[in-house]
């Protein structure tokens, strides 16, 4: 009985150990993607449209008009104020809208480039990516269907970070614009945390070499 307890005690130790241990590599995992990426793009962000130099394209990051709680989304508002000051400064000459548009009631392209109207930028230098899923497809068909090799990233820092990143590792030459962070309003904290798993995710895709959803025939933007 003595002998039975005693394994039955190092069983349950053993476990406990392997937890131990397996939280802490996860939890080393997630922080080296974080520092990997958030270093790599150290150079490349700007906050200052008159600091940042002049690029052909702007790839605008899509996300909702409506935030998490049924309000207007401040993620929205702030890239779209962004993009804005980067075509008034004279920075891009395009402006390519990427977002997700998987049925038609939800259409991320066509809500920011109303908004961009809105803001005085012309129609015909708006370019929309209807199959911009993921940040990851969004980059890559950048470049593989809308043929652009080099581009300013217009989202929040933690964004552009990711996007810049991507950019990099596919082989385009990517710098990023930050619009104005808005971690601490609706919404905003869940999306920095839910961060942290998408900048892991990242590894995997170009670990395996994942493609986009879709590609498709290319698209001519100037």
């Amino acid at each position: 009985m003595v002998f039975v307890e005693f394994n039955d005690r190092m069983r349950s130790r053993r476990i406990i150990r392997g937890i131990i241990i397996s939280a802490f590599l996860l939890l080393a995992g997630i922080i080296y993607c974080n520092v990997r990426i958030s270093s790599y793009s150290k150079g490349r962000l700007y906050d200052s449209p008159t600091d940042i130099p002049h690029y052909h394209t702007a790839l605008l990051l899509g996300t909702s008009p409506v935030g998490r709680f049924g309000g207007p989304n401040a993620f929205f508002i702030a890239r779209i104020n962004a993009t804005a000051e980067l075509y008034e400064a004279g920075k891009v000459d395009r402006i390519l809208v990427s977002g997700d548009n998987r049925h038609k009631n939800y259409n991320e392209p066509q809500a920011m480039k109303q908004a961009l109207m809105e803001k005085g930028i012309p129609e015909d230098i708006i370019f929309l990516d209807y199959a911009g899923f993921r940040t990851y497809d969004s980059v890559i068909r950048a470049k593989e269907v809308f043929g652009q090799e080099s581009f300013i990233v217009v989202s929040q820092q933690f964004h552009t970070e990711r996007a810049v990143f991507i950019a990099g590792k596919k082989g385009i030459d990517a710098v990023g614009y930050n619009a104005n962070d808005v971690r601490f309003r609706s919404g905003g904290i869940i999306t920095h945390v839910r961060e942290w798993g998408a900048r892991c995710k990242v590894f995997l895709d170009l670990l395996f070499g994942k493609k986009p959803h879709f590609l498709g025939e290319p698209i001519d933007i100037g």
